[in-house]
């Protein structure tokens, strides 16, 4: 039993290093006559568990600061609105965009409101983004979903007519009666499909909707366009439905981010778009990873030389931590900044914290002649309340900064968010690697 536990810790350790490697990295070997020149790419899944598809690449992503992206400035048209509601609705306009991009996979982009020339301007900062058209597409396009049905003038139209030709009425049952979109697939083909998840008055239409037209197509539109229209075999009552069609996995992932997003309260125009570097040059990037490193490294050695043994066990655990926090960062994956850095450093520092904690204790046990076993059990077990105090205190912390609530006195946009995260992450790994991995280190080294 046992070796069943080690070898699938070790497997999951090898994924863990696995997914930490750099990307494309080039591995060279002379080996007598043979050569090895073998490129190592970056660990991808690409997947149907249960009928849903799982496409995964786990790379690094680097924010605006240190990788660079693009800049673009929307002109908004207010003059439709009262006067007092302006600031209302581009505050609106502002959440609805960082929404969208978010959906469409960017991470903490920068979203701002200028007010220029006697103008009120949107400023979007997308960090890295390769396909800054579909972005700018996303951004500014309003998606009004509709159902339409046949119409019921005496002008009756052939059934083998195509639908999109056929006469057709609205049936009251638009994109404000979606309460979710969602991309599926199709457990059958394995092809994408849209799932669309109504309200409670939404689904009482639609319920009316299939029961008249039983046997009969109910057109699905998304911008006055016909994206499908399925044959409707029985009344549908559950309050879902789904848009079938020939959707690629990107055209199905654009098309529920429209309609979850909404319309966008007032119209918006690209008036600039431009490209723009990073703000740390390539220089200095890696200059901070080399002083990262030699900080780091510092740290270990005073760790192994004051505390001998357990320095070492100290030492280990901390490379553990710094793996697993790497990964879950490929994982979700998130964008670093230097703000992002920071946050990420400062969680290393508590992952240190924790450990001088628990071995302060432990030599205060053996100090008063307890045995090693006793000692370490109850150096742990006095050190576990501090520890679990600070990083619950430090997680709270992390949790206001991020603003998941929108507070609206505290920051809900920037750069700050990405601190908030990666010290969240940090500390909630730290406090996993110093409770359990620690300990486990410690128990297998001291065992009697």
């Amino acid at each position: 039993m046992i070796i069943f536990k080690f070898i699938f810790l070790f497997l999951i350790f090898g994924v863990i290093v696995w997914i930490d490697l750099p990307e494309n990295l080039q591995i060279k070997l002379n080996l007598g006559n043979k050569k090895i020149d073998y490129k190592l790419n970056p660990l991808s899944v690409d997947t149907n568990l249960f009928g849903l598809r799982i496409k995964k690449e786990f790379r690094t992503h680097l924010g605006l600061d240190l990788k660079g992206g693009s800049h673009l400035v929307f002109d908004t048209d207010t003059k439709n609105l009262k006067q007092e509601d302006v600031e209302e609705a581009l505050t609106s306009v502002r959440d609805i965009i960082e929404r969208r991009i978010n959906l469409f996979g960017v991470s903490e982009p920068t979203v701002q409101l200028l007010k220029s020339q006697g103008k009120q301007r949107i400023a979007v900062d997308l960090p890295g983004i390769e396909k800054v058209s579909e972005a700018i597409s996303l951004i500014g396009q309003t998606a009004q979903l509709s159902f339409k049905e046949e119409s019921t003038s005496e002008a009756k139209t052939a059934t083998d007519t195509p639908f999109f030709l056929r006469l057709t009425q609205e049936t009251g049952l638009t994109g404000k009666h979606v309460k979710k979109a969602g991309v599926v697939f199709d457990p059958n083909s394995g092809k994408p499909q849209v799932s669309l998840e109504f309200s409670t008055e939404g689904g009482k239409i639609f319920a009316e909707v299939t029961g008249r037209n039983i046997n009969k197509p109910v057109g699905i539109y998304v911008d006055k366009l016909l994206i499908s229209a399925p044959t409707v075999q029985q009344v549908i009552t559950e309050g879902n439905a789904v848009i079938t069609g020939s959707f690629t996995i990107e055209e199905a992932k654009q098309l529920a981010i429209a309609i979850n997003s909404g319309a966008l309260p007032v119209p918006i125009n690209l008036v600039e778009q431009r490209n723009i570097g990073p703000t740390l040059g390539k220089t200095e990037v890696e200059k901070s990873v080399f002083a990262g490193g030699v900080g780091l490294a510092m740290v270990l050695l005073f760790m192994i030389l004051y505390y001998g043994k357990m320095g070492v066990i100290a030492s280990t655990a901390l490379v553990i931590y710094a793996l697993i926090t790497l990964a879950i960062f490929k994982t979700i994956p998130v964008v670093l900044t230097l703000p992002g850095i920071a946050g990420f450093i400062l969680s290393i520092g508590m992952a240190v914290d924790s450990n001088i904690l628990i071995f302060e204790r432990i030599k205060e046990e053996l100090r008063k002649d307890n045995e090693l076993e006793i000692a370490i059990r109850l150096g742990f077990g006095r050190a576990i309340d501090a520890i679990k105090d600070a990083n619950l205190t430090t997680l709270l912390v992390a949790f206001i900064l991020f603003n998941p609530l929108n507070w609206e006195f505290l920051p809900q946009f920037g750069l700050v968010r990405g601190f908030a995260l990666t010290l969240a992450i940090g500390v909630a790994t730290s406090l996993f690697t110093g409770v359990v991995i620690t300990k486990r280190l410690i128990n297998i080294f001291y065992k009697q």
